[in-house]
């Protein structure tokens, strides 16, 4: 199997995140429960980090919305939601980063 940059896998932005259908939105969510998101983050409550209606919210007229997500996924961040950094995820595949990036986009 040959593994693209990531970079590759989000060129489709926001269009892909809207293409999720239920059942790969379903899958995703498992993902994230399985890879320890949720312990985080949840849906539509802050919990350390921001609640994923929030984070869609703040990014739904971002065209680079999953690229700027994957990279915080990938690689962490600070200061973007207050004092406390969200680690780094870099152990995740870059598909597994590209649906996550794009599922949280389609919280409501």
């Amino acid at each position: 199997m040959r593994i693209l940059p990531i970079s590759l896998l989000l060129l489709s932005g926001l269009a892909q995140a809207a293409d999720m259908t239920a059942a790969e939105q379903a899958s995703a969510k498992e993902l994230a429960q399985a890879s320890g998101c949720l312990s985080c983050h949840s849906l539509t409550e802050k919990i350390v980090g921001p609640a994923y209606v929030k984070v869609a919210e703040k990014y739904k007229a971002d065209a680079d919305a999953v690229s700027t997500l994957a990279q915080s996924i990938q690689y962490g961040s600070k200061g973007k939601w207050g004092r406390i950094p969200m680690p780094a995820h870099a152990s995740l595949s870059p598909e597994d980063i590209k649906t996550l990036s794009a599922w949280v986009l389609t919280v409501k």
